[in-house]
């Protein structure tokens, strides 16, 4: 078991209490004086007494006794639980409004002295007669009868579940985290299951009972596929049995369950709730094979009062009120309509999939309150299909549901909006009888929309990227555009200034040293100035407006030239920085000389010039340490856990490196962070909250183990900023003795290798089971990033070809020094550079979102790979482009910085894009965004099939849920019949062809012959009519 999350248990009892003692219209506690919630062992899904449990403490604690007083909260319980409750003593022990918490062992043989003792507690808190309990939750067992007798029966009992519910209903943001993780979910698994099974039975007209298809359903819940990155597929699981419905008989509820009747292809609904760490998520869909106009508009119709509903479901509004504006716009639009409407439309959800107090219903007057999840779920049952060609289809219903979120003033926020429900995402228009006898999906789906052929042919993996990347593009040429637009008033006013720097700030402070009066070239050291005689006058310069400084000796004469900065010149390594006073007069270099007859002068010019790269070289570095230092943030102190069983790791070296030496060191984790303690005493803090992204690489074909931190913040390593510290031991042998004698089964050798084995898997668990206890923390949120060798890729970030190894939000290399970090969320775009079919290697150039940065490159990555990486950066939604030549990104970058809204005016980044693509992107209207739905399930099939599975009966029951190899064959069959047939020529026709080719073809062997003895340098590309090939 987890540590206990403290703040959130601090947060939701405040909410608890400052409820109860409210005075609002909506406190439902009943004057009660006390709240006692047993619970027992029975395995129960849903039930107030473990949802409370779990939205306190984040579990479900079995046979455990919880009465919350005025001033005390009681609970008796198990010794490993009350271990798992200790750190709360400390936490409300310093917080005044909230009561001490008292925890009681359970005895093996009785527990009636501690629960006279939590009794008697209960007389003390108020008026000590009334005790609030949730009366629909029946628990069985010896603990629960004995927690009735000695505690509940003395006392009136009054139901507060409604209560509960409501003080509960509005969500934090952890409990809206988990929420939108099981509506991706959800929405996954209907996607990309569901309506894929759908689509194909009713293709291959399939008999399958509903009963079937949501037994299919609850299988394949916590498969990897639709499982998002960083979500415990452990804690998915389902929160109802999947709902069938077709056929004429609908019941629009959530208490039905899918009958054993075959799936009629008409109106099939399809009911779907999947809950992730207890919180729950749901939507219902109503899909359609071959709709009439009629159905058409009456679902068209049900969406508009699905928006309606979603605008009125605000901060501050009755559910009641929610329902007769629904209502009442039915009535408005469709009165036929209004007596098929469903008597609610929703119904709040959490860690309960259906709070009944919180329903929107005409009777329910409780108020809407900001960050509610509700499930919205309204439809028209009883329609009549007057033109359907059987019984079954003549009666149909609509029903369609979403979970989402109440905000404070704008409409309802869908949570599962991934599952598109326009009519053509889940409308399914047939098309005539083919050959073999199986009706084909018609590829117009609706009437003036142009959709793409996809009668029994699947989409290349190339066209699903491309058809993505168009949308990707769109959105981000939008985002940037407005990003930029909306930021460049504030970069204009924050652009970098040269460093005003003033010799002298009152004349009294210049030297009145006899070499100034001597009209000689003076150092002055204490205030970096240099004083050169112009005119005859001392002419103060500081040591900054030196840009360098030459001498040379030519003849009898020696020559010291001094060059400045000026405006107009270069700047050195200091880019964008301007002058504060462009207008006034600069000297840009000034030269002197002196003859080697005076000896003195020409020794004073020596000196001079050791002494001005002296104070130069000074000053340049405590500018460097100075710029070095900007943008430091100084770190919070840690505070150290006095608990003797920290998470801790020995003998790590760290990188970079304390001092001159690497030297061993301890990493240990404390209540805010982690601290590097080396042999030598050095220590190096990194606190949890700077933490940007940590990764945890294990020893497999690496010759170390690393933990890796990549910070928001740098800190300071023997003066210079790092942001990224690792913490890594070795595992093997670095380097190898070539010249050592070997036998492959030298004894040695053996054991040497089965001991390096053992180590590295002692070491991988001791650094996983570190990982784990970090993580484990609830205070901080840090989740280690494990990189996906399966996906990696070789390239050259910097200087040496490296392993590039995606993780879960990165692309990195951590095991070359220094580190390469790319993180996804500041990726504008990636380009391929140098992408042609005769190139071996290919170049990716990443762009980030701060146009300001620069931008970064991986060069000489095999063609090989190139597949496999557009794969991965198109599921991350990132957009890439590619091109056959190496552009110039510092002239690219800076066009954009100086001009955001002509760039983007001009089309914006759409100038990476290869070909033409633009237009058919653009051609689509919103509509196709479900186009690419309706392809049947061919990926990670089962295998053992029957290929004639489409037969009539019961007997395809068994075989619906994979596409039969053979459909694959019969369509390869049916293609070469087709082709023969439309050819339409005889042999004889075929015969003048063939004879007419070959002479062509000699002809044209003939010609290319004579031309290339007439031009035999034209292979070496210098002949007049030489073709570029466009690849």
């Amino acid at each position: 078991m987890a540590n206990v999350d403290a703040k959130a248990f601090v947060d939701r009892l405040s909410k608890l209490y400052a409820s109860w003692e409210s005075a609002d219209e909506d406190n439902q506690w009943n004057d009660m004086d006390a709240l006692v919630v047993i619970v027992g062992k029975d395995d129960v899904l849903y039930s107030k007494s473990t949802a409370l449990q779990t939205w306190l403490f984040g579990y479900e604690l079995t046979d455990t006794l919880c009465v919350f007083c005025a001033n005390e909260i009681h609970i008796l319980t198990s010794k490993k639980k009350a271990d798992f409750l200790t750190p709360l003593h400390a936490v409300l022990k310093g917080k005044k409004d909230l009561p001490t918490l008292k925890t009681y062992l359970r005895s093996k043989d009785d527990d009636t002295e501690s629960l006279v003792t939590i009794s008697s507690g209960i007389k003390r808190s108020k008026a000590g007669k009334t005790v609030g309990v949730f009366t629909k939750d029946v628990f069985t067992g010896d603990f629960v009868e004995a927690c009735q007798k000695n505690v509940l029966s003395a006392y009136t009992q009054v139901d507060v579940s409604a209560a509960f519910a409501y003080v509960s209903a509005s969500k934090d943001e952890a409990e809206l985290d988990l929420i939108k993780k099981a509506c991706q979910i959800t929405c996954n698994v209907f996607s990309k299951h569901v309506k894929k099974e759908i689509v194909t039975i009713v293709d291959e007209e399939k008999r399958v009972k509903h009963s079937k298809i949501a037994d299919g359903i609850d299988q394949v819940v916590t498969e990897k596929k639709f499982i998002p990155a960083g979500v415990d597929a452990d804690q998915v699981e389902i929160c109802y049995s999947p709902i069938i419905q077709s056929g004429g008989d609908y019941q629009l509820k959530f208490s039905t369950v899918s009958s054993d009747e075959k799936l009629h292809f008409g109106t099939i609904i399809c009911y779907l709730g999947i809950r992730y760490k207890s919180y729950c998520s749901n939507i219902v869909r109503t899909m359609f094979v071959q709709p009439t106009q009629e159905m058409q508009d009456h679902y068209e119709f049900l969406l508009s009062v699905y928006e309606k509903a979603l605008e009125n479901l605000k901060d501050g509004v009755k559910l009641s009120d929610v329902y007769s504006v629904v209502y009442d716009y039915v009535g408005q639009q469709h009165p036929e309509l209004q007596e098929s409407f469903t008597k609610t439309i929703g119904f709040a959800m959490g860690i309960e999939f259906r709070e009944g107090s919180l329903s929107i219903a005409p009777k329910c007057n409780l108020t809407v309150k900001k960050g509610m999840v509700f499930n919205i779920n309204l439809g028209f049952s009883g329609l009549s299909n007057p033109s359907a060609e059987d019984e079954e289809g003549k009666t149909y219903a609509i029903f369609i549901g979403d979970t989402v979120l109440v905000e404070e003033s704008n409409p309802a926020t869908e949570l599962t909006a991934l599952s598109k429900k326009k009519l053509s995402s889940i409308a399914i228009f047939l098309g005539n009888e083919g050959e073999n006898g199986k009706t084909a999906i018609n590829p117009d789906m609706l009437q003036d929309q142009k959709w793409l052929d996809r009668t029994r042919k699947e989409m290349t993996a190339e066209e699903k990227r491309k058809t993505h990347q168009s949308e990707l593009s769109r959105h981000m040429n939008e985002q940037a555009k407005k990003r930029l637009l909306d930021g460049k008033q504030d970069a204009l006013t924050k652009r970098p200034k040269l460093s005003s720097h003033v010799a002298y700030r009152h004349p009294s402070l210049v030297p009145r040293d006899s070499e100034i009066q001597n009209s000689r070239i003076f150092v002055d050291k204490k205030y970096e100035a240099l004083i050169l005689p112009i005119h005859g006058y001392p002419t103060p310069f500081h040591i900054s407006t030196v840009k360098n400084i030459s001498k040379s000796e030519e003849g009898e004469y020696t020559y010291l030239r001094i060059n400045f900065f000026h405006p107009g010149g270069s700047l050195g390594r200091v880019d964008g920085v301007v002058f504060p006073d462009g207008d006034a007069t600069f000297v840009k270099e000034i030269s002197f000389r002196s003859s080697s007859k005076h000896g003195s002068v020409a020794a004073n010019l020596m000196s001079v010039f050791q002494l001005i790269k002296e104070v130069q070289k000074k000053f340049r570095a405590r500018e460097s340490e100075k710029k070095e230092l900007e943008g430091y943030v100084e770190q919070e102190s840690l505070v150290l856990s006095t608990n003797k069983g920290n998470a801790r790791l020995k003998d790590l070296y760290m990188r970079p490196v304390i001092g001159s030496r690497r030297v061993q060191g301890t990493l240990e984790a404390h209540l805010n962070g982690l601290r590097y303690t080396t042999l030598k005493g050095d220590k190096v803090d990194i606190l949890y909250k700077n933490v940007k992204h940590a990764f945890f690489q294990p020893s497999k074909n690496e010759m170390i183990v690393l933990l890796h931190f990549h910070l928001k913040h740098p800190l300071i390593i023997g003066k210079k900023k790092h942001k990224d510290m690792q913490f890594y031991t070795e595992v093997g042998e670095i380097m190898t003795d070539l010249g050592r004698t070997q036998h492959l089964h030298d004894r040695d050798d053996l054991m040497a290798e089965q001991a390096e084995r053992e180590l590295r898997a002692k070491l991988d668990n001791a650094f996983d089971s570190f990982r784990k206890k970090v993580e484990s923390q609830q205070q901080y949120h840090i989740d280690f990033e494990k990189p996906f060798r399966e996906l990696a890729f070789h390239g050259v970030p910097y200087r040496s070809t490296v392993l590039l190894q995606p993780t879960t939000n990165c692309l990195v290399n951590l095991t070359e020094q220094p580190p390469f970090i790319i993180v996804l969320d500041e990726l504008e775009l990636v380009h391929f550079e140098r992408v042609q079919f005769h190139m071996r290697n290919f170049d990716m150039v990443f762009v980030f979102k701060d146009y300001k940065k620069k931008i970064a490159m991986v060069s000489s990555i095999p063609m090989s790979s190139l597949d496999s990486i557009k794969e991965w950066f198109n599921s991350c939604d990132i957009k890439y482009t590619e091109g056959i030549q190496s552009l110039n990104w510092t002239k690219i970058m800076k066009t954009i910085n100086d001009d955001p809204e002509g760039f983007f005016e001009n089309g914006g980044w759409t100038f990476l894009d290869s070909g033409s693509d633009n237009e058919e992107a653009g051609s689509g209207d919103e509509d196709s965004e479900g186009s690419d739905e309706y392809k049947p399930t061919s990926d990670e099939e089962e295998p053992g099939s029957e290929g004639e599975g489409s037969g009539d009966g019961d007997d395809s029951d068994e075989d619906y849920t994979s596409i039969s190899e053979n459909s694959e064959s019969d369509e390869e069959e049916d293609v070469e019949e087709n082709s023969e047939e439309e050819s339409g020529k005889d042999w004889d026709e075929l015969e003048e062809e063939a004879k007419k080719a070959d002479k062509e073809q000699a002809k044209l062997t003939e010609e290319d012959v004579i031309s290339k003895r007439k031009r035999p340098n034209e292979s070496k590309g210098q002949g007049p009519n030489k073709k570029k090939s466009k690849h």
